[in-house]
């Protein structure tokens, strides 16, 4: 189920900045904060298009795509969701009850993505806030193996993540990107990591009820520009921002 949509109040941000909303969200003449409860705790390095609201805790975007049906493309800015990264012995214990190999992607029973990023390398992505909920299926697969050398780290906040869908997507993505992305070589479920615009890159194929999907992780300081390099690339598709929407996964 969504949340609610709750708009950041106008002259202002809802948390900091300026015209007569102090630090925090506090109206400058009152002191107290209506939005206490409401106001966003962290926000993408990607600039939300208007209208802004806040959903578990994160400012984005509220707008909606016009375009109506399966197939239609569009581009959404998934930073929000949980991002952890876990490395182990690709051949050992830890790696085998993940059951996900390097350059493939699967959802776990709980509905995380677990993406075999590198040799070794895991993302795992879950809906937001729920990187911490991570920890003790994590910490029970590494003590079940406790002659490996098992870490993992809170990448959300450092990363920024993309989702571009669409029946035109593969051919956006081919403007910027030189794999082939066919459903031979790249299927539902494929992983790499590639150049996209020049930048280095996750690209992950999560297709969305039949619909061709991919996801987009980056360097959290490039995730302004991969979103503008994949608009850009996708105008002559007819390509909308669509406002994030959780869980997002």
């Amino acid at each position: 189920m969504s949340e609610p949509e709750i708009p950041v109040p106008e002259g202002g941000t809802a948390s900091g900045g300026s015209g007569p909303w102090g630090s925090g969200g506090i109206p400058r003449e009152s002191g107290v904060s209506p939005w206490a409860s409401t106001a966003p705790v962290a926000r993408s390095p990607i600039a939300p298009a208007p209208p802004v609201v806040v959903k578990a805790g994160w400012e984005v975007s509220g707008r909606r795509a016009s375009a109506a049906g399966a197939g239609a493309l569009t581009l959404t800015d998934c930073t929000p969701l949980a991002k952890v990264q876990l490395r182990a012995p690709v051949n050992g214990q830890v790696a085998a009850s993940l059951g996900v190999p390097f350059g493939r992607a699967a959802r776990d029973p709980d509905g995380t993505l677990v993406v075999g990023s590198g040799p070794g390398e895991w993302l795992l992505l879950a809906a937001p806030g729920r990187a911490g909920s991570l920890d003790p299926m994590l910490e029970k697969a590494a003590a079940q193996a406790p002659g490996e050398s098992v870490t993992w780290v809170d990448l959300t906040h450092g990363r920024a993540l993309i989702r571009l869908c669409g029946s035109s997507a593969s051919s956006v993505l081919a403007k910027v990107c030189g794999i082939d992305l066919s459903d031979d070589i790249t299927p539902d479920g494929a992983a790499f990591r590639t150049s996209v615009a020049a930048l280095a890159t996750d690209v992950i194929r999560d297709d969305a009820d039949g619909t061709r999907s991919y996801l987009l992780h980056c360097e959290r300081s490039s995730g302004q520009y991969l979103f503008d390099a994949l608009l850009t690339a996708g105008a002559e598709f007819g390509i909308e921002i669509d406002g994030f929407e959780t869980p997002g996964i």
